[in-house]
């Protein structure tokens, strides 16, 4: 039997980003120093990140403060619906709710997203080969993120929908051989002051 390890994975979503998405804002750059200095005693083997500038921006602010880690750029860590659901999937108190939006997204995008969200699967899931532990971080987006802590929790696909994150919170998934996946951390933001917390969130209560 082929050896394997556990991966631990880092989910981040990017830090808060400036109103045209060109780039992040000062509280963001900010955001990401911080994440990245709670991040330095953790072994990362590899750091992605989206292909967008705030993903990116993010990702080399938290590169900057450890050793030894270079960002990689994967459009499977990109911005883009993971699964569009049809109304029957859907609890019929919220469905018409969640079908106006996602009817705001382009064909386009609803059509691409979903062969991605495979491959965000394939590649950033799921025990690692070999008899070392894995730890990864991925900086990405607010639906990825939500559909990777789905697909953790084995949920029904259209369960990635109503998982939110703020910006720079840190969610840690465990893939260890011959256990289910675990979610030990989900939206953590301890790294951040209270002026810093809960950016790119809903307006909702924030603990």
């Amino acid at each position: 039997m082929t050896a394997r390890a556990t991966r631990h994975l880092y989910l981040v979503r990017h830090a808060e980003a400036l109103p045209d998405e060109s780039g992040l804002t000062e509280n963001g750059r900010r955001q990401a120093v911080l994440l990245g200095r709670r991040l330095r005693g953790v072994p990362l083997a590899a750091l992605h990140h989206g292909p967008l500038p705030r993903a990116a921006q993010t990702a080399r602010l938290i590169a900057d403060q450890l050793d030894g880690v270079l960002p990689q750029v994967a459009e499977t860590a990109g911005d883009y619906l993971p699964y569009v659901p049809q109304r029957a999937e859907l609890p019929p108190d919220c469905a018409d709710h969640l079908l106006r939006f996602l009817d705001r997204f382009p064909p386009g995008e609803r059509e691409h997203g979903p062969a991605l969200a495979r491959d965000a699967i394939e590649r950033f899931t799921g025990p690692v080969p070999g008899d070392r532990d894995r730890h990864e971080l991925v900086v990405t987006h607010n639906f990825l993120a939500g559909w990777l802590v789905r697909h953790a929790l084995d949920a029904p696909d259209w369960r990635w929908l109503g998982l939110n994150h703020a910006n720079a919170a840190l969610t840690v998934i465990r893939y260890a051989p011959d256990r289910p996946s675990t979610v030990v951390l989900h939206n953590d933001l301890r790294h951040l002051p209270a002026d810093l917390r809960w950016t790119g969130f809903p307006p909702e209560p924030h603990l």
